[in-house]
């Protein structure tokens, strides 16, 4: 349990936010989400107790033991594996750690054995003889193979680490835990591992995450961070988005009468209780629903980018013709001999266990890589626009917003630039920012920017939701959902995936499977399971 009291936050003049009492207690998970520069990592910092609050106190329970995602990847580069998993327990590592040094000693005296003994008494107490299989199994789960586990941490790629530090927050079944972007450089499989295990998870979990199928399956209660303030709201991250859209259309519609906007949230909660009731997400079974209060729901100052893709013309009947595709990089075997049509209306997202092999795919398509063999034939009446997953390219100029998409723009008048940038939340001072300079987020928004200009029918797209807020990627999945051309794409993002592909293609270095369904029965399908084990054997 997490207690917070009377807490203000203000860095100078800037207030992030003021008067926040909250409770936070076992077996529920509550997903904080916020614009940008909300203060949602800073939140957690407070809770952990990295950054002191301008005024306020965080207090958990007797005795309880706080556990917290690492975002140093440097900290253990000197222990192993399987050691920085284990220290994520201090109490359990600190027992073992001395009960190892007296144990080495050469002049074990009575007082050593009477003391080795409390620690062993300890140690029993706190299940160590089970820790070190406990830690092997987190790890495993997260996808670290056990040769990797007694190497040392220097030796593990980034990604690698970030799994490692993930088992270590985990590790111990902590009383409070707090997880910072949790999901980043996972793959798929993981993530559902991932949602999973925290769904099981019986103590307090806060999280931070841009990834809406995961707030969606682990968490049962909602922190908003907006006007300064935080304000929960029984429920997961769908629940808090809808309702939001709600109040303000309410909001904006000054002439209803309040019963008849109270009989609409009434009916919402009604509509929303029944598909969570229906559906496989693991926050149902959490009964969040029976806690809901109209009185709760209120707009939002979220702000969303304009994001829309106009094609000049209609995409003919050939869209793209593959035939006999194949690519190596390093010896290593991505795909091979890949044969497909895409046809009219296909939204289709590429799977592959070795994420290589999607980009160098959308590589080869585009004209940047050839293959190793086969070849692709672009229908005379399809244009395309790509969004690669490195974009560093395009940004290593002085140019400033405007200047950066005049390169881009039929139409190169500086009013229109302005606003169409303006549409993507540029605005004043920022249109004067140096390209180079901009964050990730931001280098996203300009090449999103940069495709809508292009009115392009066919939309190719490398993992399109890195660094982007929940606010660019809830506008970018609904226009996409609504194109009426066609998408290839790849991502890490479920919700993205299942609510605008149609369409399924997993590259293999032994053939493709692909499949016309969505993605959440393409996950539990018993012959693509099957298929699976044939092809990767």
């Amino acid at each position: 349990m997490i207690i917070v009291s009377n807490l203000d936050v203000q860095f100078g003049k800037r207030v992030l936010f003021q008067d926040v009492n909250m409770k936070f207690t076992p077996g529920n998970c509550y997903g904080i989400i916020g614009a940008n520069g909300a203060g949602k990592s800073t939140f957690l910092h407070v809770l952990s107790g990295d950054l002191d609050p301008t005024r306020g106190s965080v207090t958990m329970g007797s005795g309880e033991r706080l556990s917290v995602l690492s975002q140093d990847h440097f900290a253990f580069d000197e222990y192993t594996v399987l050691n920085t998993v284990l220290m994520g327990h201090s109490t359990l590592w600190n027992v073992m750690s001395e009960k190892d040094a007296l144990y080495a000693k050469e002049d074990f005296s009575d007082a050593d054995g009477i003391r080795a003994s409390e620690l062993e008494e300890k140690f029993a107490e706190l299940n160590g003889w089970n820790a070190e299989s406990d830690a092997a199994s987190l790890l495993s789960g997260l996808g670290i193979s056990e040769e990797h586990h007694n190497m040392l941490m220097r030796d593990m790629s980034g990604k690698q680490k970030v799994r490692v530090l993930l088992a270590r927050a985990l590790f111990g079944q902590p009383d409070n835990l707090l997880l910072d972007e949790p999901t980043n450089d996972l793959d798929l499989d993981t993530v559902s591992w991932l949602e999973n295990y925290l769904s099981e998870f019986e103590h307090t979990v806060l999280v931070v995450s841009h990834d809406r199928h995961f707030l969606d399956s682990v968490c049962t209660h909602t922190v908003d961070i907006d006007f300064s303030r935080l304000q929960m709201y029984a429920g997961n991250y769908s629940f808090w988005y809808e309702s939001s859209q709600l109040a303000l259309r309410q909001m904006q519609q000054q002439n209803k009468k309040a019963e008849e906007k109270k009989k609409e949230l009434e009916e919402f909660i009604r509509r929303f209780s029944a598909n969570v009731a229906k559906s496989k997400q693991t926050t149902s079974r959490k009964k969040m629903i029976e806690k809901l209060n109209i009185e709760e729901i209120q707009p939002s100052s979220r702000r969303y980018p304009g994001i829309l893709f106009m094609p000049n013309r209609e995409p003919g009947n050939q869209i793209l013709e593959v035939k006999g595709l194949t690519k190596a990089v390093e010896g290593k075997v991505l795909f091979k001999d890949l044969n497909f049509n895409v046809e009219k209306g296909d939204k289709i997202v590429f799977l592959s266990r070795d994420p290589r092999a999607m980009t160098a795919f959308f590589q080869i398509i585009n004209g940047e890589e050839k293959p190793d063999a086969g070849t692709y034939q672009w229908g005379q009446t399809i244009t395309t626009t790509y969004l690669p997953l490195d974009n560093s390219k395009y940004f290593n100029s002085d140019y400033d917003l405007v200047e950066w998409l005049t390169q881009f723009s039929p139409d190169t008048n500086e009013v229109f630039l302005k606003g169409f940038l303006g549409r993507m939340l540029f605005n004043g001072d920022e249109l004067m920012k140096k390209v180079s300079v901009l964050s990730g987020g931001e280098k996203m928004r300009c090449m999103i920017s940069r495709m809508m200009l292009t009115n392009a029918n066919c939309i190719i797209l490398d993992t399109p939701t890195n660094h982007l807020d929940l606010e660019s990627i809830q506008a970018f999945n609904n226009t996409l959902q609504a194109f009426k051309g066609n998408i290839l794409f790849s991502s890490h993002d479920h919700e993205f995936i299942q609510t605008v592909a149609n369409r399924m293609i997993e590259l293999t270095p032994n053939g493709i499977i692909d499949k016309m369904m969505d993605y959440d029965d393409y996950i539990i399908d018993p012959m693509v399971a099957e298929m699976k084990m044939k092809i990767y054997k």
